[in-house]
């Protein structure tokens, strides 16, 4: 009571400890479930099935300003890191996307206005690219002082926290784990040590910096009819008994697809969000529109009762 009395606390203290208690809502289509800072969402579905394009989208949300210019861009004003794993991160999307969005509010304005808005929002996106899980460790370790550095620059804090393709590394360090390592000082890593050693630098990153974590990973679907037949296949991981079992979530849809969890049991047990993004095939023969894709986006954790239809357009991804 004493040292609340006192106001033992700055400024930027005080809003980290407000933003951890309150949860806030994302702009669609992440809009499903209030988030706050040091929630793990993971956003699983098969390639392709618009999960970077969703990162994309709620970048754009969070490094666009909320008022600029007398203008209002209903923007959350903060800084993004994004970490490519997958190396296949498409920037011209991302530019021509935040384009559509200044236009959207705009209209017709002065081109060095627009300019000075589009470079501001896009020095605000931190993008960071890892080939192998050495590089990615060692970007964890390093990313505090890069957002102390960040967030110094332009006045102020980070938000989200992205990492596209959380499993693009996993079966590598499986498959090299037992072999002889290429460099006699360097040793080889188990898909287990690696996830124990992501989990600790994510949690000490957002523990300085609070963050939301989006996380997304490919999977693998399997129907009903053949993932009896399949098990067997799956039997010699023995990673984890938890983690490397076949996976008993399943969509609403009559139980008719799974899909199989392959991440250790420690990523498993961070994650507190988890939502299912694949494409829905009959809504697109029942569409004439041209250059989109449709997909459907579930929340598996927490569950909800009904699930939304996306469409993926040049200008962004609309909730139909």
């Amino acid at each position: 009571m004493e040292r609340w009395i006192d106001g033992d606390e700055n400024a930027n203290q005080m809003l980290a400890r407000v933003f951890m208690a309150r949860p806030f809502l994302l702009p669609p289509p992440l809009h499903g479930v209030p988030l706050r800072v040091g929630n793990v969402v993971e956003l699983i579905g098969p390639s392709p099935s618009a999960k970077t394009h969703i990162l994309s989208q709620t970048a754009i949300s969070c490094i666009l300003p909320e008022r600029w210019n007398d203008v209002e861009y209903g923007g959350l004003d903060r800084l993004v890191v994004f970490i490519d794993l997958d190396c296949r991160f498409d920037i011209m999307r991302l530019s021509e996307m935040l384009n559509y969005r200044i236009m959207e509010v705009e209209g017709v304005v002065d081109g060095d206005h627009r300019k000075t808005l589009y470079n501001l929002c896009m020095s605000r996106f931190l993008y960071i690219h890892c080939y192998n899980s050495f590089e990615f460790l060692q970007t964890l370790k390093t990313l505090h002082y890069r957002l102390q550095k960040e967030e110094e620059a332009h006045g102020i804090s980070s938000l989200v926290l992205m990492i596209d393709s959380i499993g693009a590394f996993h079966w590598v360090d499986r498959a090299t784990a037992f072999l002889p390592p290429r460099d006699s000082s360097r040793k080889n890593l188990f898909s287990q040590t690696v996830s124990e050693a992501v989990v600790q630098e994510i949690k000490k990153v957002t523990q300085m910096h609070p963050m939301l974590v989006i996380a997304t990973k490919s999977t693998i679907f399997m129907d009903r009819y053949s993932a009896a037949s399949n098990v067997a296949k799956w039997n010699f991981i023995k990673d984890n008994q938890q983690a490397e079992r076949v996976s008993r979530n399943v969509t609403r849809n009559d139980q008719a697809i799974q899909y199989r969890e392959y991440m250790p049991s420690v990523w498993q047990a961070f994650v507190t969000h988890r939502i299912l993004v694949r494409a829905s095939e009959d809504y697109r023969v029942m569409s004439n529109h041209e250059n989109c894709s449709f997909y459907t986006l579930e929340w598996l954790v927490p569950r909800l009762n009904s699930s939304e239809r996306l469409v993926v357009k040049d200008a962004g991804i609309f909730v139909d």
